[in-house]
């Protein structure tokens, strides 16, 4: 069996890469220098070739220089771009992070060297990538339709594209998905799992260093891959496991709460108990929304504030969810779910959800 594939370096191609392997394919492997704001992936990925060569196994790596033509591009992962956003995969920000046309051009490439590859070795090629279902939202060119797409138009484009199709194991898995698959292949492989993923690099913004900086979204995603199958991550982070673990599920739980109308579990909130002096502000867009002065101990398991600032403006909205009848208050900024209004007989009661808000002394 004959396999074409995109290794970034990244924990996903990476676990894709040792599938393969695992089942007995040839592989070839080419990794894009694209005017990414560091090659610390592309580092990684010449280790793990070194490391799999090591234990004898051989795979083609060949490194295709595209930093002249989408250094034009715009986004935050190129060189010159804006700042890497942090927080959760899905939120809106992490669009800046999306390179247009990107896995277009990749998959262009590794079309024409399948295709090479086939009519070379007179054998049929698959192109295999690494994409899954926790891409999808936030990039379109991960989708299975994009690719059902652009392998139709490749085909019509090319003579003996017959030859040639599209290999995508994980497309409706995820990073947990990888991992329980990468452990399997690895112990199939004789290969060390934590060696193979410390040679790997998912974080946007590492350090001088290359440390990870576990805020990025996808630095998030992959820390509750890791924690989902009960393993610490390898990898070297800026600060200690424990405290990039503790980042992350704080980021999980503020978009399940804030973009998906969750509720944080009473008693567990950071303010909760607080009543130090200052303003309380949307976790999400920085908007003032309450002072510390209302501010009231209702006993409920959540702050409770009597009033809010004046230019809050916090919208009020019908909520009939859960067998009740109540009023939600979102966020007029950036219309983030954060709590729920109650009229009782001592007044309003703004019972909101600690995670959506961030704490300013005055």
């Amino acid at each position: 069996m004959r396999a074409v594939m995109a290794l970034s370096g990244g924990m996903d191609s990476t676990g894709l890469l040792l599938r393969l392997l695992a089942d007995g394919y040839k592989v070839s492997c080419i990794s894009y220098e694209y005017g990414q704001k560091h090659n610390i992936e592309i580092e990684r990925a010449i280790a793990n070739m070194a490391y799999l060569a090591n234990n004898d196994i051989q795979v083609e790596h060949k490194i295709a220089d595209l930093s002249s033509a989408m250094g034009l591009f715009e986004s935050s992962l190129i060189s010159g771009g804006e700042e890497i956003p942090e927080g959760h995969y899905e939120e809106d920000q992490m669009k800046s992070t999306v390179v247009p046309n990107r896995n277009a051009i990749f998959a262009s490439i590794l079309y024409g060297y399948a295709l090479s590859v086939a009519l070379r070795e007179d054998s049929d090629v698959e192109i295999a990538l690494g994409v899954h279902s926790g891409d999808h939202a936030i990039y379109p060119d991960c989708r299975p339709e994009f690719y059902a797409s652009i392998g139709e138009s490749f085909a019509l484009g090319n003579w003996d594209s017959e030859k040639v199709s599209f290999h995508l194991p994980y497309i409706d898995g995820n990073k947990e998905t990888i991992l329980t698959d990468a452990l399997k292949s690895c112990k199939k492989l004789g290969l060390d799992f934590d060696t193979v993923f410390a040679n790997t690099n998912t974080s946007y913004n590492p350090d001088e260093r290359g440390r990870s900086s576990g805020t990025s979204g996808a630095d998030v995603e992959r820390i509750l891959a890791f924690h989902a199958i009960g393993r610490k991550d390898p990898v070297e982070y800026v600060k200690p496991w424990e405290e990039v673990l503790a980042g992350a599920l704080k980021a999980q739980l503020r978009y399940h709460v804030m973009k998906e109308n969750g509720t944080e579990r009473p008693f567990t909130g950071e303010f909760d108990k607080h009543f130090e002096e200052g303003f309380y502000n949307c976790a999400d867009c920085g908007k003032a929304l309450f002072e510390s002065k209302s501010k009231f101990d209702s006993g409920c398991g959540w702050p409770a504030f009597s009033s809010e600032t004046g230019e809050a403006n916090i919208t009020q909205l019908k909520d009939n969810s859960h067998g009740m009848t109540r009023i939600e208050v979102r966020c007029s900024g950036c219309d983030s779910h954060l709590g729920h209004l109650f009229h009782e007989s001592k007044g309003p009661r703004y019972c909101i959800n600690s995670i959506c808000l961030d704490f300013k002394e005055e």
